[in-house]
């Protein structure tokens, strides 16, 4: 029995991990426990087995391991666009951007969900954070949906979802550590997931877009009444229209001098013409453009110049994620205080959110190093590579394997668990089966995402529960009495949704190139017609004028003139001399040289 536990002790080890989280222990202190009790384990048990390489010295190697993971640069962005995130939902950036936008998509059916969509797209690319996102729309838009006769599933669920697009649009805190995990760029990961996550967003439309037909009557559009900007879409397109011919014709002036960042540049100042007319037809009092046209361009200029401070400057190559955080965090201070939201209260919470969640990241990652250090000495890597890799159906089998195994375990466990307990252990069985790390890091992203919506132990289901109507209410517009949003309907409303997250998982299965667009289009050389010609030695020569010096320069390394393996240095034609040209004798190195 002794015997068969040392031969199996990191299959053992995996499993009672897996017993002790579901126990509900904490996951940093369940991962440090399992790995010093089984280091303890392992160490008395390793003259039975070859497989264990655990001694009592090996303990010495943790502080530095756990330094490593202090010291770690690329972890830094999380604090950042943590705190990003905060300042900007206490800002009232989310709650200008829903009203604004479902005043424009108010007119049509189901114009409540678009904009809840929309919005959650632009919050997940400025905050990342997936609580802030969700409890903001929630608090914000939920009560708005209900008013209008929105069907409670549909609400809940398109809020829920829309809010975990902060896990796959960049800058998402999960990609961060998915880099990190798989030792790859954050940039890379940054810019492979972008597509994703835009076909994501436009999956989650198109399927309100179906209800709207299926089932008419759950998502009404906005009565004339409630559309307080007006009409204006006509202004808005013109406006659009004089800013695209600015940025064109800026584009064409810098082009000359700016190369490949002229579009960039050109777009920046047909945004910044744009949004100062605006800003000035407002403020005088013009009446140049509608209000509707007006009051969306001033709120969604601020946030895209955000995005493009924080992502421009990452993709372009100017600023390191942990760098675009920094300028985002600040950017988040500046737009706070321009609104006037900006005061200490709001700085003070914003710390102790960010000071909550990195010492959560914090304590995970050194439980996490503790926990490999004893799998490792185990070889528990090397088991679990073996069984991912010897899967049948090669490198189709293990991604459904993994994909089905993390969809599963996302039931139990949140993503920062699964990145920093899961993918270290797949990462290099992907790596052996030839599998792109950026791509295989996107696709886990996908499926985690839906870590967030299963019922009953979603996370953004929980945050929607925590600010959704518990018992019956009077609407502050209508002051009719509103029935409360049950659990069930939260629950039932999350369902479609993680539905669409795995028709994400597929569709990225098969057409990875939405994701490895990030290496560019490479250079354009067939590599079918490189032609690599290695030069010969004697005969062949490198082509060098032949001093009798072996490689035919001056003094040599006065190798043999000929052929080594033509029996001592056979005499050959000089490629390109002249036939019977009389050689030096090989030299002979029979005896050593003698220096009298």
């Amino acid at each position: 029995m002794i015997e068969f536990i040392a031969e199996n002790l990191a299959p053992i080890m995996f499993v009672s991990l897996i017993v002790f989280l579901l126990l509900g222990y904490p996951v940093a202190f369940s991962l440090a426990a399992n790995g010093l009790l089984f280091f303890v384990i392992g160490v008395e048990l390793a003259p039975l087995s070859d497989s264990i390489n655990l001694s009592w010295p090996l303990l010495n190697a943790m502080p530095e391991r756990l330094w490593g993971v202090m010291s770690n640069d690329t972890l830094l962005a999380i604090p950042f666009f943590t705190f990003m995130g905060i300042v900007l939902e206490r800002s009232g950036m989310a709650e200008d951007l829903l009203d604004t936008i479902g005043q424009l998509f108010g007119p049509i059916r189901g114009g409540l969900a678009y904009a809840v969509i929309f919005v959650g797209a632009l919050l997940a690319a400025t905050t990342g954070v997936v609580a802030a996102s969700v409890i903001a729309m929630g608090l914000i838009s939920l009560p708005i949906m209900l008013r209008y006769g929105y069907d409670r599933s549909i609400a809940s669920g398109v809020i829920a979802a829309s809010g975990t697009l902060a896990q796959i649009i960049p800058p998402s805190l999960v990609l961060i550590v998915l880099a990190d995990q798989l030792g790859r760029s954050v940039g890379d990961m940054y810019a492979g997931a972008l597509i994703p996550g835009l076909v994501l967003t436009g999956l989650y439309m198109l399927y309100i877009l179906i209800m709207t037909f299926l089932k008419r009557d759950s998502m009404p559009a906005l009565p004339l009444e409630a559309r307080s900007l007006g009409s204006g879409v006509t202004s808005l397109i013109v406006a659009l229209a004089v800013a695209a011919g600015i940025a064109y014709a800026a584009h064409v002036y810098l082009y000359p001098t700016h190369g490949e960042n002229a579009d960039i540049l050109g777009g920046t100042v047909g945004v910044i013409f744009i949004y100062i007319v605006a800003l000035a037809d407002k403020g005088l009092n013009i009446n140049m453009m509608s209000r509707l046209a007006q009051q969306v361009i001033i709120v969604l200029i601020p946030p895209l110049a955000l995005i493009f401070l924080v992502l421009g400057t990452i993709f372009l190559g100017i600023a390191t994620p942990t760098e675009g955080g920094a300028m985002g965090a600040v950017g988040a201070l500046v737009m706070a205080a321009a609104k006037g939201r900006l005061s200490l209260d709001v700085v003070r919470s914003a710390l102790a959110a960010t000071t909550r969640l990195s010492s959560f990241v914090l304590f995970i990652l050194i439980g996490a190093r503790v926990f490999s250090l004893t799998f490792y000495g185990v070889n528990g890597h090397l088991w679990v590579e073996h069984l991912l890799v010897s899967m049948p159906g090669g490198e189709t089998g293990f991604l459904i394997a993994v994909n089905v195994l993390v969809f599963f375990l996302a039931f139990f466990l949140d993503f920062f668990e699964l990145a920093f307990i899961i993918v270290p252990l797949l990462a290099p069985a992907a790596d052996r089966l030839g599998i792109d790390l950026i791509w295989f890091g996107v696709l886990l992203g996908i499926n985690m995402q839906t870590s967030f919506m299963h019922p009953p132990f979603g996370f953004a289901l929980f945050y929607l529960r925590s600010v959704a109507a518990k018992i019956p209410y009077l609407d502050k517009v209508t002051g009719k009495r509103m029935e409360p949003v049950t659990t069930g309907q939260i629950y039932w409303g999350a369902v479609p949704f993680v539905g669409i997250q795995i028709l994400m998982v597929g569709l990225t299965i098969m057409f990875p190139s939405m994701v490895m667009h990030y290496k560019g289009e490479g250079s354009g050389v067939d590599p079918a017609t490189i032609k690599i010609e290695v030069p010969g030695f004697g005969g062949g020569g490198l082509g060098l004028p032949d001093n009798g010096g072996g490689l035919g320069l001056p003094g040599g390394l006065q190798l043999p003139a000929g052929n080594p393996l033509d029996g001592g240095g056979a005499q050959q034609p000089a490629e390109g001399g002249q036939q019977g040209t009389e050689r030096k004798p090989a030299t002979d190195l029979s005896s050593p040289p003698s220096f009298n």
